[in-house]
């Protein structure tokens, strides 16, 4: 697989959900020789990351979405719940948890879903090609730099699973993947508080929860924010018996749907809003098309869909625009996309999740208008400030007055940055200097890359660099029409996860690549492949109008190899597609050119197979059916 004849080396910074994601499908996905080493700054987050570590998620915490969406493999939908009925080891779980036996549309505490990453990686490790093994490393990726189509990746602090550790090594990849996470935005409402023991900016730290823990019962409390992370802090105060008032401060005033009981993930077609692809003339415009057409649509839904309910509308008609969406937002200027992002954004991710009613429930209650303990308060915070009492007073500033909300403590909602140009971290600092990265113009939320995850560096050009989950937010926005919060968005990194580790291996299988007259190369990977079959099949390079006689059939049959997650099974339908792929269409007569020939309808079957296993018009348990995995039982629902 490498041109020098060594072992491939993949270098994963983050080992959270989404790196842990990509390294068990380069486990699965690998058929050689290949290093994927998994790094992380902090050990706690191993497996885990912010939205899953054990320290920041007590088992007041739960998922915001069902029990059986939160399966790291997306063509698998219940492995997540089947793994905490019968594979979890419950010692030290307290009640309800531990006697609970858990469904597909109930809760489930977050703190386990790091046992159950820790317990997929193992498998995915046990059950890899020979040759593919996985290093766990400790250490912070400070700088990274190119040359020659590897990439030298600077790591402090760097440790390999328990042995001596180093101030600083150079670790020589062939591929990056990043997936480090979201970073922290300081607000500049808290610049006087930043240090203050009753001001609590990260609540998903260990010394964040302990300050909710300990915190008294009667205790007034500001929480900045009405959405998930503030429901996680109002939540674990309520459960705990916390009677004094809390106060939910947001810009916008938007609380999040509850979920019905029962509620299952599904899809609906709508037509095209066919006026939001009309020329953008300006905001006021734009935003009466986009009612109108948002009325008409949920009209829709609920007339030809009366099955569904009243509070899933919403997400069903953001879903059903997806693929339209691209191009509306092709229409908008930058500048104004931006503002009406930042305007917007919380309004569109409750119109695109609900939450479950386990968590709404207990925050609904309290908010009882007599004698509720929770108060919605609309408006923007300006700054927050100690007084001589010892508080702190939090200035809201509303359209109608500014006034000032004394609290026992301030619970910062966990705003991230996701700007990268102005990211302080070292490793982005480098990055955006070396001109490897750039931050993704459009929308300023995450970075350039390409169709396939790949960085676009500061020339356009992509290069040996990936990027999983919130590093691509404004790409999904503008590519492929998603929105939502993406801050723990487990549905992208799904597929981030599985489009990514497809194309790093199929990135080091051709690299050997090219000979002369081959029509590929390294560095063209895509447009080679695509004019090797425009060439040797007729069409124009369209996988479809080139594809051959079969195709259909080993498309399927790679889908279903990418989902196994089992050896033996992986290598006896690696063995039976080889076949398939050698009896389509005609050969070459020479045996190289045939090779050459073979090794390329693999990378286009390999593509479509991906392009299966990621289409998300189609629901999980749909793809499931159509691949050929579901069960006896699962075929009749």
């Amino acid at each position: 697989m490498s041109r020098t004849g060594t072992c491939p080396r993949v270098l994963i910074v983050g080992a959270g959900l989404a790196g842990t994601a990509t390294a068990i499908r380069l486990l699965c996905f690998a058929r050689g020789p290949l290093e994927i080493v998994l790094l992380e700054r902090r050990p706690d987050y191993r497996c885990a990351g912010v939205a899953y570590h054990r320290d920041g998620n007590p088992w007041d915490h739960v998922f915001n979405i069902q029990a059986g969406r939160m399966s790291v493999f997306r063509e698998d939908v219940l492995d997540f719940v089947r793994w905490a009925n019968h594979e979890a080891d419950r010692g030290g779980w307290p009640e309800p948890w531990a006697g609970l036996r858990f469904v597909e549309q109930g809760p489930a505490p977050r703190r386990i879903f790091q046992d159950y990453l820790v317990d997929r990686l193992a498998e995915a490790r046990r059950e890899a090609s020979p040759g593919v093994v996985l290093v766990e490393a400790d250490g912070e990726a400070v700088d990274l730099e190119v040359r020659s189509g590897r990439v030298d990746v600077t790591v402090e602090r760097f440790a390999v699973e328990g042995g001596p550790g180093r101030a600083a090594t150079v670790l020589r990849a062939d591929h990056v993947v990043l997936a480090t996470g979201l970073e922290l935005r300081e607000p500049a409402f808290a610049s006087e508080v930043r240090t203050h023991a009753s001001f609590v900016r990260n609540p998903y730290s260990a010394a964040g929860i302990r300050k909710l823990a300990d915190l008294r019962s009667e205790a007034t409390v500001a929480i900045v924010g009405s959405v998930l992370s503030a429901y996680d802090s109002a939540g674990l105060l309520l459960r705990r018996g916390h009677t004094g008032r809390i106060h939910l401060i947001s810009r916008t005033g938007t609380l999040f749907r509850t979920y019905p009981g029962g509620h299952e993930h599904g899809v609906v077609r709508l037509p095209c809003p066919k006026s939001l692809l009309e020329p953008y003339r300006n905001r006021e415009e734009f935003l009466a098309r986009l009612r109108a057409e948002w009325d008409a649509a949920c009209a829709t839904v609920v007339r030809e869909h009366p099955d569904i309910a009243p509070a899933v509308v919403a997400e069903r008609v953001v879903k059903a625009w997806e693929p339209h969406l691209p191009e509306a937002v092709e229409r908008i200027p930058s500048a104004e996309l931006r503002a009406l992002l930042d305007e917007f954004g919380t309004a569109l991710a409750a119109l695109r999740v609900g939450v479950l009613e386990y968590t709404m429930a207990v925050i609904e209650r309290a908010m009882h208008p007599v004698d509720g303990p929770v108060r919605l308060v609309v408006g923007k915070v300006e700054g927050v400030r100690p007084v001589e009492s010892g508080r702190l007073a939090v200035s809201v500033a509303s359209p109608e007055r500014t006034h000032a909300i004394e609290a026992d403590l301030v619970v910062s909602n966990f705003g991230r940055e996701s700007d990268y140009g102005r990211v302080d971290q070292p490793l982005w600092r480098n990055v955006l200097r070396r001109g490897l990265a750039v931050p993704h113009e459009r929308t300023g939320r995450g970075l350039e890359v390409d169709a396939r995850g790949v960085l676009l560096g500061a020339d356009g050009e992509p290069g040996p660099i990936s990027a999983v989950g919130v590093l691509r937010e404004g790409d999904e926005m503008v590519r492929n029409g998603r929105t939502g919060a993406f801050t723990f968005n487990l549905a992208a990194i799904k597929n981030h996860s599985i489009a990514v580790a497809a194309h790093v291996v199929e990135r080091l299988e051709l690299e050997p690549e090219p000979e002369p007259g081959a029509g590929i190369s390294p560095r063209n990977t895509a447009e080679g492949v695509a004019e090797f079959l425009a060439r040797r099949h007729g069409g124009d390079g369209n996988l479809e109008e080139a594809a051959p006689g079969g195709f259909e059939d080993a498309v399927v049959m790679e889908a279903r190899r990418l989902a196994s997650r089992g050896r033996i099974e992986r290598e006896r339908l690696d063995y039976q597609l080889e076949t398939r792929i050698r009896s389509m269409g005609e050969r070459p007569a020479h045996a190289a050119d045939a090779a050459r020939h073979d090794r390329l309808m693999r990378v286009a079957v390999n593509r479509a197979a991906v392009e299966r296993l990621t289409d998300v018009s189609v629901t999980p348990r749909q793809l499931r059916r159509q691949l050929g995995l579901a069960t006896a039982e699962e075929q009749e629902e």
